[in-house]
């Protein structure tokens, strides 16, 4: 039995009804997107995203996929929350943030830890900051250090100036720093290269995550089944609960990996993000560029649906939203996208669930593992 996750990193169906409390009512990742940028995506208007409740795109009568949409029940719309409440894990407290940067019993401990001063200190764009601290940072060989709306301690260094081996080295000190009180959910390494307003390296990346409670991967990997993580999966759930892990450089390196594992011959999951919706598109507010990247995925659909297995079953789910048409450079807080398929099935309504945890409690019971956490199992459903 193969089972297939893979998350549209940010493709968010809708602003959640406590949107408002977070800054964004009327937020529609996939209907601005699609409205600003012409983009036409008929794969996944026929798997049932046509059918999702407020998507506004054009689809058949009949779908072949099942559909539906999730609550995020914890308070938050990072990456972090959304991928641990996906895996069972709900939070009752956001993880923490930092607006006004961070305090100096962190960034005093920060500095005598690498033995040398800091840049910045403060919520920034990652393509900005790079572009406003860059040559200062060439010239002092001080990381330039950011936060932003979501829980994280990003370090910024040039390639020429901090060897990769030494900024992941710094991250993992940072990690040992932010815990406690001052705990964040991720340390982020952001290499760049190239001259002034430079490029982020962005298949360099590296995320050290705070490690997470028993999650559904543990429970899987337990079981004997083969859990693989592709692209910054493992890295969000502290590499807790893998059997494999394979980096990834972008979104059609990711789907070629993804490809790639689907066709081994194991028991398990394929769990995958594809991260550049995101990354490169919905924090720059780039819909013409997000679009394109919705319809390089939706060409590659097809294949990935030829890859899954009679027995087996892909999903396809979001984690939050970004909307590259609203105000700031921040996510949104929206529905998470669920899109099933399974060969030979009709499809059908899977209706608004009630977590993101009902995505890994489907995966236990399709694997035969045991899960006694959070989440409604829909597997019956795609019988």
């Amino acid at each position: 039995m193969k089972a297939l996750i893979i998350v549209l990193d940010s493709v968010g169906v809708g602003e959640l009804p406590d949107a408002a409390r977070f800054g964004d009512s009327g937020a529609h990742t996939v209907n601005h997107t699609l409205e600003a940028s012409g983009a036409q995506l008929p794969n996944l208007a026929r798997l049932g995203l046509s059918r999702i409740p407020t998507v506004e795109i054009s689809g058949p009568g009949q779908v072949h996929g099942f559909f539906g949409r999730m609550r995020e029940v914890s308070p938050g719309k990072d990456t972090s929350t959304g991928h641990w409440e996906f895996m069972g894990v709900q939070l009752e407290h956001p993880f923490k943030t930092f607006h006004e940067g961070f305090p100096p019993e962190v960034m005093d401990r920060f500095e005598a830890a690498i033995g040398r001063g800091w840049l910045c200190n403060r919520p920034y764009s990652g393509t900005d900051v790079i572009r406003d601290f860059g040559e200062e940072h060439l010239s002092s060989g001080k990381p330039i250090v950011y936060t932003s709306a979501d829980s994280v301690f990003q370090i910024a260094a040039h390639l020429d100036v901090v060897p990769i081996e030494q900024l992941y080295d710094w991250c993992a000190q940072a990690r040992e720093i932010l815990t406690g009180e001052h705990a964040v959910a991720r340390v982020i390494a952001r290499p760049f290269r190239g001259t002034h307003p430079f490029e982020r390296a962005g298949e360099l990346r590296k995320d050290f995550s705070l490690v997470p409670p028993p999650t559904v991967l543990d429970a899987l990997k337990a079981s004997g089944a083969e859990v693989i993580g592709v692209g910054k999966i493992p890295d969000i759930y502290a590499h807790r609960g893998f059997t494999r892990e394979i980096h990834t450089d972008d979104n059609a390196d990711g789907i070629r990996k993804t490809l790639d594992a689907m066709r081994g011959d194991f028991h398990g999951l394929v769990f995958t993000n594809l991260v550049d919706f995101d990354a490169k598109y919905g924090h720059r507010r780039d819909p013409a560029g997000y679009g394109a990247a919705l319809e390089a995925f939706d060409a590659a659909l097809p294949e990935l649906m030829a890859s899954v297995p009679e027995d087996g079953v892909m999903l396809i789910v979001s984690d939050h939203g970004n909307d590259p048409t609203y105000r700031g450079s921040d996510h949104t807080r929206e529905y998470g996208m669920l899109l099933a398929y399974r060969p030979g099935r009709s499809g059908g309504d899977l209706g608004e669930r009630a977590t993101f945890a009902d995505l890994g409690a489907t995966v236990a019971e399709a694997l035969g593992a045991h899960w006694d956490g959070p989440g409604a199992s829909f597997w019956k459903e795609l019988a």
